[in-house]
């Protein structure tokens, strides 16, 4: 936890000079913001009008959204604290309402910015929502990940969302040569061109790529070598909405869907080491049990369901063990696909067919009219027939014969024995 210093100010000015390249281009101002033209647009008339309101701010690594957060605490005048979710708990939270509440009898306003708040738990929202509610603290939450599904609903339905998007090549040429300003140094084409291609529109490493190739630089220009040196320190490659995330998540699901192991595990650590959000790999996992292993092994649900529970109630680094666990069983699981060819059968039926009506015998019949008109008429009580499975129609006429789900051969065999 901590409370912003004034950046911009005489006490920011004696320390300016130790801070990195990212967090001394920080903008001072909505107007030296660069991208994200229509939310800045939006908060800061909001910011102005003196009615900040708790927010989320949902949007890629390095696309602003702790800096929108300074200027908008600035704007309104209000003390800003700092906590990351990785890093904090509940008792943290205590203390800083607290804090707030003795700052707001003293006229004074607090803004609560939670960075990566959609790895706060369940318990730990719920502990942020009533002094949201009553005023006590004003939120700000920075996300990667869509709020609607990381964040609880009543904390949700507090906040306004706002998305902010990679900023696109010439934004991030334009914080380039902003921060080889900042530096005195110069940077040839090809050097400029790779900090771009790599960062993917993540001006946080861009800058920081660029101060350490300046740094190895010396006096000369930055070359591509330079560059190139500098994105190979400290970091995996491994852009969560870029590229190298869709090709990780590809050769995961690839490498559990054929059966390997060994590559099943590796490509799981490259995710986790490269800091992927563990509630994005267990729902692939899940789906893994369903669409790739299905009715060859039901079991692989729950054990893939249980998996994403652990690693949700756990965290890291221990969910790294319920993950691997649930990759290695599905990846050794013998594999069907009948469930989604199944669905894909009936789907395609609907498609074509539109909305059949229900078979008379099947509909619902509540009130003495709906039996008059037939509702239910001649239905059959599976549990009144031996093995608990009556002989009668229960598609639409058109499509009685029609048959949509086609057994594996290696599919556990589940039919009810049906009468002859």
């Amino acid at each position: 936890m901590d409370i912003e210093p004034d950046l911009f100010g005489q006490a920011g000015a004696e320390i300016e000079l130790k801070e990195p390249l990212a967090a001394r281009l920080r903008p001072a101002s909505f107007d030296d913001v660069v991208g994200q033209e229509r939310v800045v647009r939006v908060l800061k008339e909001l910011a102005e009008s003196g009615g900040l309101p708790s927010l989320v701010l949902w949007g890629p690594p390095g696309s602003g959204k702790t800096t929108i957060a300074h200027l908008l605490s600035r704007a309104v005048g209000a003390q800003q604290v700092n906590i990351s979710a990785v890093t904090s708990g509940v008792a943290d939270l205590r203390r800083i309402i607290a804090e707030a509440r003795q700052a707001r009898r003293a006229g004074r306003r607090t803004v609560l910015f939670i960075d990566e708040l959609h790895r706060f738990n369940k318990a730990q929202q719920d502990a942020v929502l009533p002094h949201v509610e009553d005023g006590t603290v004003t939120l700000i939450g920075a996300t990667t990940e869509n709020p609607s599904f990381e964040v609880i609903a009543p904390l949700l339905s507090r906040t306004r969302v706002f998305r902010l998007e990679a900023l696109d090549e010439e934004e991030l040429r334009k914080i380039i040569e902003r921060g080889v300003g900042e530096l005195g140094a110069s940077l040839e084409p090809a050097a400029l061109a790779a900090l771009i291609e790599t960062a993917r529109g993540d001006a946080r490493i861009a800058l920081n790529a660029l101060e350490t190739a300046s740094s190895l630089a010396g006096s000369a220009p930055v070359g591509l070598d330079q560059v190139r040196e500098a994105l190979q320190e400290g970091h995996l490659l491994y852009d969560r909405l870029g590229d190298q995330h869709y090709d990780i998540v590809s050769a995961l699901i690839k490498s559990v869907r054929g059966s390997d192991p060994d590559a099943a595990v590796y490509w799981l650590a490259r995710m986790l080491e490269a800091g992927e959000d563990v509630n994005f790999i267990a729902r692939r996992l899940v789906i893994l049990a369903s669409e790739d292993v299905g009715l060859a092994d039901p079991q692989a649900l729950s054990v893939a369901v249980a998996a994403q529970q652990a690693a949700h109630f756990i965290g890291l680094p221990e969910a790294l063990f319920p993950l691997t666990e649930a990759a290695l069983y599905l990846a050794r699981a013998p594999k069907s696909n009948s469930v989604g060819s199944a669905y894909g059968a009936a789907r395609e039926a609907i498609q074509r067919t539109g909305n059949l009506p229900v078979p008379l015998h099947l509909r619902n019949a509540p009130t003495r009219l709906a039996r008059q008109m037939g509702h239910g008429k001649g239905y059959k009580y599976a549990h009144d027939f031996p093995g608990g499975v009556a002989d009668q129609q229960h598609l639409p006429d058109k499509l009685r014969e029609a048959r949509f789900f086609t057994p594996g051969e290696r599919d556990k065999d589940t039919d009810p024995e049906k009468p002859g």
